[in-house]
């Protein structure tokens, strides 16, 4: 079969789980692992006939995709800011939506040198080992309640040779004597209510404590860190979000009753309420 042919074949047989774009991202992805191919090679080989292993390689990824599985999953990598990352089901998949968030951090503070940051609710490391790499004179440390998780971010920083102090701890329950310049966090945000929108790719297999919040009390944990950070950030420092779509205008009311100023809310590349950024 000619990689044309396969790629055709795999847009036909996920169209009933995925839209064309999303099989096609999948394809390229598949690719890329299996054969070696980057997009730009991919294109240029198309009329190339696979082998017959890599051939039944690529047809295994493609039942498991037809079974909701995550191609992240499939392929035990995600792509982030540059860099690959090793995910299981027990952290998030990076999403294009948090590399916003990272650069958004990276371009504020590309000329400082002197920086303690912490990353609450670290999942892959994504967040913080990002940040360490593209402020490497930074002192980060990172948080996360799940063992599980910090297994793959620890495994990750030390791929990515980043320096991160790694802690096992409830944000709802934790408590410092440290000082930090900048915390960011990309919290579990999404209302039971949301569910049935999701796609049932991240519902099956994606670890839902770090996905949902109650109905009830949606801001749980922006109201846990925002408390955390007025006792723990400097003068001059700032708190960064990544925030519910739906939940914008409460984020930032509420950070402004807390004492934040300078709130500032922005949206991603989707036009969608995602970030954002305040300071004591």
């Amino acid at each position: 079969m000619k990689l044309r042919e396969l790629e055709e074949y795999y847009q036909l047989e996920l169209a009933p789980v995925y839209h064309a774009e999303e099989g096609a991202a999948m394809f390229g992805l598949a690719a890329e692992q299996v054969l070696g191919l980057s997009p730009l090679k991919l294109r240029m080989e198309k009329e190339n006939v696979l082998s017959d292993i890599n051939l039944q390689k690529m047809l295994t990824i493609l039942n498991e995709l037809k079974m909701h599985k995550p191609i992240q999953h499939i392929l035990g990598q995600a792509h982030f800011y540059g860099a690959v990352y090793k995910v299981t089901e027990d952290v998030l998949i990076p999403r294009p939506e948090t590399e916003e968030l990272v650069d958004w951090v990276v371009n504020d503070y590309s000329t400082h040198k002197e920086l303690n940051i912490l990353d609450i609710g670290t999942g892959s490391g994504c967040i913080p080992i990002s940040l360490k790499r593209h402020l490497p004179a930074a002192k980060v440390g990172s948080i996360d309640i799940s063992e599980k998780a910090l297994i793959v971010a620890r495994e990750n920083a030390h791929t990515l040779n980043a320096g991160i102090e790694f802690i096992h701890a409830d944000i709802l329950e934790y408590d410092t004597e440290e000082k930090f310049d900048i915390i960011t966090s990309n919290p579990p945000y999404i209302r039971n209510l949301e569910k049935k929108a999701m796609h049932q790719n991240v519902l099956d297999h994606e670890p839902h404590t770090a996905l949902f919040v109650p109905d009830e009390n949606p801001l749980l944990f922006y109201k846990s860190i925002a408390d955390f950070a007025k006792k723990t950030l400097n003068n001059s420092g700032v708190v960064y979000f990544e925030i519910n779509e739906y939940l914008g205008k409460e984020t930032v009311d509420m950070l402004m009753k807390r004492g934040f100023s300078n709130v500032e809310l922005r949206k991603d590349m989707q036009g969608k309420d995602r970030m954002i950024k305040a300071s004591l």
